[in-house]
C-alpha cells in the first residue's frame, strides 16, 4: 500500500509528537454564525467525454457520479503525467485521483535529469479521491494550479461529490505533494551537513517515507520552483493507513523560492492543515479549518515567511496551531544539522477549540519570528519553547495578543525554564497575553484587536507589508476582501462565501 508516512521529522508527515489523531468524531459544533447556503442552482448534467491531452493513454472515462448538484462525467488521471499537459475546466466533469498520481519522474538532485513535466489545471476544476490516494509533483517538475478569487480549484473526496460529507467529517483520501530541489536538512542516508561541516554530505535529500518507491526531495537549489498553488482548496483529507501513519492536506519537500503558494484553503485535514519540509519560499493568505492535528507544520530547514493565517480549530479535535522543529531532538537527525529551520508569520488569528497542552511550540533550534498576531487560546497554554538551543534562535515575538491562562501561559521544556521562555518571549514589543478579545465571526478584528499597535513587519522580512492592524483581519470586510469566494462555509468558520458550503459543490455556468 502506498502511503506517505511514519512519525519522524525525516518524513513527510508530521512529527506528531503528542498529536492527538481524533478518529471517532464529536458532533460537529453548532454554527456560529449560520453559514451562507449554497444558491439554488440548476443540477449539474455529465458531460459529453473527456477531454484529449498529451500524455499516452490519456484520462480514462470511468462513467458518472451522482450527487446533491448533480450528475458528472468521471475522468480518471493516469497514473503519470509523462509530457507537459493541461485539464481544463469542463461543466459537468471531475477529475478522479485513483491510487498515486505522479507528475514526471523525480529529476535528480540538481533537478536536471530527464524530461521535465509541467501540468496545468484550470480554474474551477475539481478533482476528486478517496482511501489512500493522492497527487505528487516529483521534483524537477511543476504544477501550475491556478484557480481565480470566483473559481477556485477544489481537490476533495467522493464522499463530498455525492452529498455524504459533513462538517465533521475528515481522513477520505489523500492530499497533494510538492517536491523540489531546494535544501533540506534531514539526509535520508543519516549524514548530515552542519555548521562546523557544511560540506558533509553535499547531496543530502531528503525522502517520501512509505512509498513504494523511493522518492527522494531536496537538492542545492534554493531558487527551485515547484510551480504555482492559487487558490485551491484542500477538503476532507488525511487517510489514516495506521496508527500514527497518515496522509495529509499540503505537504512540500524541498520546494525552493520560486515556488507560489497563495490562497489556500485546508478544510477538516485529519492530519495537518500544511506542512513544509525544508526549502524555502513565501507565501501569503492561508485558511486552515478544522485540522485535526497541527494546523501548520514547519520541519527539517524549512525557510518559510508567511503572511495573513487564519487558523481555526474544530472542538476537540485538534493539536498545536503551530509545531515548530529543525527537527524534533527525538529524531535521528541532529538539533545541529543545517539549514536550520526559520519560520516567520504575520498578520495572523488562532482559534483554539481542541483544548491541546499549547498553541505554539518551538524546538530543535527552529528560529521563530511571530508579529501582529491574535492568539484566541481557549485552555490551551500559548506558548513552549524547548532546548536552550531553541531559546537561543528566538526572533521574537512583537504586537502579539492571546487570552491566555494566567498560569505560565509561556513554557519552557528540555533544559529551559518557565522563567527563561517567559523573558524571551515577553522581550518583544507590545505584546499582551491576558488580553480581552473582541473578535468577531472567529477571526474579524474587534474594538480591542484594532486598538493594538502593529509591529513593522517590513523589518523581519521585505516579503511582509506593514499594516496599520494586528490580526488577519481589519473588519468584516477585508474578511470579503482577503478570503471572499475561493473559499468555503461551515459550522466551523463562515466566510460568506459565495462559492457555497464545505459539504456542496461550487456550479459554475458554462
Amino acid at each position: 500500500m502506498v502511503a506517505l508516512a511514519g512519525c519522524g521529522a525525516d518524513e513527510i508527515v508530521s512529527p506528531g509528537t503528542g498529536g492527538n489523531i481524533i478518529i471517532n468524531n464529536p458532533p460537529a459544533p453548532t454554527p456560529t454564525p449560520t453559514p451562507t447556503p449554497t444558491p439554488t442552482q440548476s443540477l449539474v448534467t455529465p458531460a459529453a467525454g473527456c477531454p484529449t491531452i498529451a500524455t499516452p493513454g490519456g484520462l480514462t472515462d470511468a462513467g458518472t457520479i451522482s450527487g446533491p448538484t448533480g450528475t458528472y462525467r468521471v475522468c480518471k488521471l493516469p497514473a503519470r503525467f509523462t509530457t507537459n499537459d493541461l485539464l481544463p475546466y469542463i461543466r459537468g466533469l471531475l477529475y478522479q485521483i485513483e491510487g498515486r498520481v505522479d507528475v514526471g519522474n523525480d529529476r535528480g538532485f540538481a533537478g536536471t535529469t530527464g524530461t521535465a513535466v509541467t501540468l496545468t489545471v484550470e480554474p474551477g476544476v475539481i478533482f476528486f479521491a478517496q482511501q489512500d490516494s493522492f497527487l505528487v509533483v516529483n521534483r524537477g517538475n511543476q504544477i501550475q494550479s491556478n484557480g481565480t478569487a470566483d473559481r477556485p480549484i477544489i481537490w476533495t473526496s467522493r464522499d463530498n461529490i455525492i452529498g455524504l460529507a459533513n462538517d465533521n467529517s475528515q481522513q477520505q483520501w489523500g492530499g497533494v505533494v510538492l517536491l523540489g530541489t531546494a535544501p533540506v536538512s534531514d539526509c535520508r542516508d543519516g549524514v548530515f551537513n552542519t555548521a562546523g561541516n557544511p560540506n558533509n554530505n553535499p547531496t543530502c535529500e531528503g525522502r517520501l517515507e512509505g512509498a513504494a518507491t523511493l522518492t527522494p526531495f531536496g537538492g542545492n537549489t534554493p531558487t527551485n520552483n515547484a510551480g504555482s498553488f492559487r487558490f485551491n482548496q484542500i477538503r476532507f483529507s488525511g487517510f489514516e493507513l495506521a496508527p500514527n501513519n497518515e496522509l495529509q492536506s499540503l505537504t512540500t519537500g524541498g520546494a525552493g523560492s520560486g515556488t507560489v503558494i497563495e490562497n489556500f484553503l485546508s478544510f477538516n485535514s485529519s492530519d495537518d492543515g500544511l506542512e513544509f519540509f525544508g526549502g524555502g519560499f513565501n507565501a501569503r493568505n492561508f485558511a486552515i479549518i478544522g485540522a485535526s492535528d497541527d494546523s501548520l507544520d514547519v520541519d527539517t530547514g524549512a525557510l518559510v515567511n508567511l503572511d495573513t493565517v487564519i487558523a481555526v480549530q474544530r472542538s476537540g479535535t485538534g493539536d498545536r496551531l503551530i509545531e515548530l522543529d529543525s527537527p524534533n531532538v527525538s529524531d535521528r537527525t541532529p538539533s545541529n544539522a543545517i539549514p536550520q529551520t526559520r519560520f516567520q508569520l504575520n498578520n495572523f488569528t488562532f482559534v483554539a477549540r481542541s483544548g491541546a497542552p499549547m498553541v505554539v511550540q518551538a524546538r530543535g533550534g527552529a528560529a521563530l519570528s511571530l508579529t501582529n498576531g491574535v492568539i484566541r487560546a481557549g485552555t490551551n497554554q500559548c506558548f513552549q519553547i524547548d532546548e536552550p538551543e531553541t531559546l537561543a534562535a528566538l526572533i521574537g515575538v512583537d504586537s502579539v495578543v492571546g487570552n491566555c491562562p494566567a498560569t505560565d501561559p509561556i513554557r519552557g521544556g528540555a533544559g529551559v525554564t518557565n522563567a527563561q521562555a517567559a523573558a524571551a518571549v515577553n522581550g518583544g514589543t507590545n505584546n499582551n497575553f491576558a488580553f480581552t478579545i473582541t473578535l468577531t465571526n472567529n477571526v474579524v478584528n474587534g474594538d480591542g484587536e484594532n486598538g493594538r499597535t502593529p509591529f513593522a513587519a517590513n523589518s523581519r522580512s521585505t516579503f511582509f507589508p506593514n499594516r496599520a492592524f494586528i490580526g488577519a483581519i481589519q473588519n468584516a470586510a477585508a474578511l470579503t476582501t482577503t478570503f471572499g469566494n475561493w473559499t468555503c462555509n461551515s459550522s466551523i468558520q463562515n466566510f460568506d462565501s459565495a462559492t457555497g458550503a464545505c459539504t456542496s459543490l461550487p456550479v459554475y455556468p458554462a
